[in-house]
């Protein structure tokens, strides 16, 4: 395999397990995911944070909101590995009880990897919202 298929084959089912416990309402899979050292930033669909002491505790209030997830799929768009640098960018579909409502959405999000000590950590995420084109008969 190459570089960007081999970064995909030990990220995604990593960062799927991490989705998907943080929508259940669990950040640390999401934390052991992420890098701890700057610069590492958030530009999430409702909050932006910069290093890791604005991170933590945002993973925990975003896990706070969620419960219940019964589904997390992605799209990938696009991706690439080279060297100790990667990204990915995909359309994340979920469906989780949020906020006490029973709720399903897209995300367009793009990621940055790199590479620390041997690993594959998160030091970039950025998200909106994706609004599905309507369908045409």
């Amino acid at each position: 395999m190459g570089q960007t298929e081999d970064f995909l084959a030990d990220v995604l089912p990593r960062l799927r397990a991490a989705e998907f416990a943080l929508h259940t309402g669990d950040a640390s899979l999401r934390n052991e995911l992420w890098s701890h050292r700057d610069p590492v930033t958030l530009f999430g669909a409702e909050v932006n944070r910069t290093g890791w002491a604005e991170l933590e505790p945002t993973f925990h209030w975003i896990a706070g909101r969620f419960s219940a997830c019964t589904s997390l799929e992605y799209e990938i768009i696009a991706a690439g590995a080279d060297g100790d640098l990667a990204y990915l960018v995909a359309i994340e579909r979920m469906t989780a009880t949020a906020n006490g409502i029973p709720t399903t959405y897209a995300l367009r999000a793009t990621t940055i990897f790199r590479r620390e000590d041997g690993a594959w950590r998160v030091v970039h995420r950025h998200g909106d919202p994706h609004r599905e084109p309507p369908v045409r008969p």
